[in-house]
């Protein structure tokens, strides 16, 4: 390979890790924002007739439905991602979040239209979710698939960085906009964020516009090894690598909305604390995750074995996810924001690792849907129900006891089921040919180890 052909090749990686970082960052800000003002203020503008815990559970309910239509997004744009390539979905799922986010920001509240406004908010909300149902496995690949040999769960942390990045500032948005007083806040102002949305949508279509097709997907495409009905291929062929991904994907889901928006809601509403003050606190641990979040791709690669790296990065989270509950429990400012920021540390570490060594394990031809079922319905059945599972338990026992045990299960779940994973065949195109193509599961090759310890 010549030089500048190499050159070349670095600039269309660098290119789509961050056509990946922006598209994903977008959407994933789509996505939280309508976390932060189901926990704060949708039972107020949408169900004002259910008081209480029960408006707040309603709330959350409407907040899992995105999650509920997920795996659909992940059914049909992985269908026509691994049959006509990554780059077209991505731009049609970036639409449908945009599209979706502005007309939530425009939806009348339930004093105006009545019950059409809940049921409206509803519908908006399936279509949002089934584009981020599409998203997430396109950004992933897109990077991932563009990437030097031995650099794919780097690259595709790029489409993982959107995520806390996303938060963050849906995060900053509601703490500006919390501090309008409480009617403002009620009447127009969380609507802000959900309208802003339709600038940044401009932004990252311009950005995923320049973004050429994978290398292994338009190989498929050229070599016409795409498959006809990838969903039914990757359910025929992997079904327990299937059923391993959803429980592997848990943590690195539902910790999110443990803090973000189960917390939320439950300190602003059982606890002495204001929405100014909690919001903060997230917006603590989210910067903290910005910045601490690419090292656990880092360490995936360079330790010797992943499973010991999983383990480095997931068992600390064992105690420190309890501890999160108990000093927001204390109601004292300092200690609730040292609880959610050091709790926040291990899953996004393997948050950052998760989707290249999860993508590595599927053929590419059927990779797009492979990896889009497994994180959209640990989302359906694990992470969306993270808000509605944690406030039933409180509402049922009247102690946050049960709601640890819950998040000390759901960090059991996923190391396990990353373990198990963790040893069956690589197939991650971009390692290669041969040797390096089939090496160990459990271990990175020679190649790929030495490419990131000098790339420093």
């Amino acid at each position: 390979m010549s030089a500048s052909t190499a050159h070349e090749q670095k600039r269309t990686a660098k290119r789509a890790g961050l056509g990946a970082f922006i598209g994903s960052t977008i959407e994933w800000f789509d996505f939280y924002i309508y976390g932060t003002a189901s926990a704060l203020v949708f039972d107020e503008v949408f169900f004002p007739e259910l008081e209480g815990p029960v408006g707040t559970l309603v709330a959350f309910a409407t907040f899992w439905v995105g999650f509920l239509a997920r795996p659909l997004g992940g059914i049909v744009f992985g269908h026509f991602g691994d049959r006509l390539g990554r780059k077209k979905t991505l731009v049609i799922t970036l639409l449908m979040m945009g599209i979706s986010t502005t007309l939530i920001g425009l939806l009348p509240g339930y004093a105006t239209i009545g019950v059409a406004a809940p049921i409206i908010l509803v519908a908006i909300r399936m279509v949002q979710g089934i584009g981020l149902g599409g998203e997430w496995g396109g950004s992933v690949l897109i990077a991932s698939e563009h990437a030097p040999k031995g650099k794919s769960i780097l690259y595709g942390a790029f489409a993982q960085q959107g995520s806390p990045v996303g938060n963050t500032l849906s995060t900053v948005s509601f703490l500006v906009i919390s501090r309008l007083p409480d009617d403002d806040f009620v009447s127009w102002g969380w609507r802000i964020p959900f309208l802003a949305s339709a600038v940044l949508v401009f932004v990252g279509l311009f950005v995923r516009m320049k973004v050429t097709e994978s290398p292994a997907m338009a190989k498929a495409i050229e070599t016409r090894k795409v498959s006809k009905l990838p969903l039914t291929e990757v359910l025929r062929t992997q079904p327990m690598l299937i059923v391993l991904g959803i429980g592997a994907c848990t943590i690195g889901l539902s910790a999110t909305y443990f803090k973000s928006t189960f917390a939320l809601s439950w300190a602003t509403t059982s606890l002495d604390f204001d929405r100014s003050s909690f919001l903060t606190i997230i917006l603590v641990a989210n910067v903290l995750q910005v910045c601490v979040q690419p090292f656990g791709a880092v360490l995936a690669t360079r330790m010797k074995s992943m499973t010991r790296a999983v383990c480095v990065m997931l068992l600390p989270e064992v105690v420190l996810m309890p501890l999160m509950f108990i000093l927001i429990s204390t109601e004292n400012y300092a200690l609730a924001m040292i609880g959610v920021a050091v709790a926040t540390v291990p899953h996004c570490l393997y948050y950052a690792a998760l989707a290249g060594m999860l993508a590595s394990r599927f053929p590419a031809n059927v990779r797009y849907t492979g990896i889009s079922l497994c994180y959209q319905l640990c989302g359906t059945i694990l992470g969306g129900t993270t808000p509605i599972v944690g406030q039933s338990l409180l509402n049922w026992t009247g102690s946050i006891t049960a709601v640890i045990c819950y998040a000390v299960f759901q960090v059991v779940l996923t190391l396990g089921c990353m373990i198990l994973i963790l040893r069956r065949p690589d197939h991650d195109e971009t390692a290669g040919e041969g040797d390096e193509a089939t090496a160990p599961a459990d271990r990175p090759t020679a190649n790929a180890a030495t490419t990131v310890t000098t790339a420093g």
